[in-house]
């Protein structure tokens, strides 16, 4: 093939992400394509998400990563020829950080999302980590803030990878805050005070 002709998209690539197009969020979900990690597999795509009920950054209330992974050929860790990379991080309210069962509730946003969605998967794995983050000289006027933060993969069993993209995108919102919603349902925004 000459060096300037692009591969063409291998099939079950071309419909997974096909199928990540068309969805609607709710209106504090806001996501955004990023260039995707280019060693780990001969196909990605990368989304993030930020979560914010206003439109000012310093009221972000969670963000978070979603990659998609494709090798036609597979790769042994991954059980399939995909993987589901994610990443979903909030801060927290301080009693929060001592909770002992944070990282299964954190856990649980994601599994119990992943249900919801009627996400096809296996071989899920990952971590939930709990950040405690203390200020001095300049800073101390922050205070400390506490973050949860919850990274995982799994292997989709088919190319319909949108109820994968719409189960992050619930455990994103939920780790900041935002309960679920049900089907159908518009959350409204915050009311602002008239001045």
């Amino acid at each position: 093939m000459p060096q300037n002709e692009t591969p063409s998209l291998p099939p079950d690539f071309e419909a997974a992400l096909l199928s990540l197009r068309g969805h609607a969020w709710r209106s504090e979900v806001r996501l955004e394509e990023v260039p995707p990690p280019t060693r780990i597999a001969p196909w990605a795509l990368a989304l993030t998400a930020e979560v914010n009920p206003t439109s000012e950054p310093e009221d972000m209330v969670a963000n978070g990563r979603f990659v998609v992974l494709h090798d036609p050929d597979g790769q042994d860790a991954w059980n399939g020829t995909f993987r589901v990379v994610v990443l979903a991080r909030a801060r927290l309210e301080d009693e929060m950080g001592d909770d002992p069962l944070l990282g299964e509730a954190a856990w649980s946003w994601l599994t119990d999302s992943l249900t919801e969605a009627g996400a096809d998967y296996h071989s899920l794995s990952g971590t939930v980590t709990r950040v405690l983050s203390e200020t001095f000289g300049g800073l101390e006027v922050r205070g400390h803030e506490v973050e949860v933060e919850l990274r995982a993969s799994w292997t989709p069993g088919s190319t319909d990878l949108g109820p994968h993209l719409r189960a992050w995108v619930a455990a994103t919102a939920w780790a900041g805050g935002l309960p679920p919603l049900p089907e159908n349902v518009t959350a409204l925004g915050a009311r602002r005070p008239r001045g």
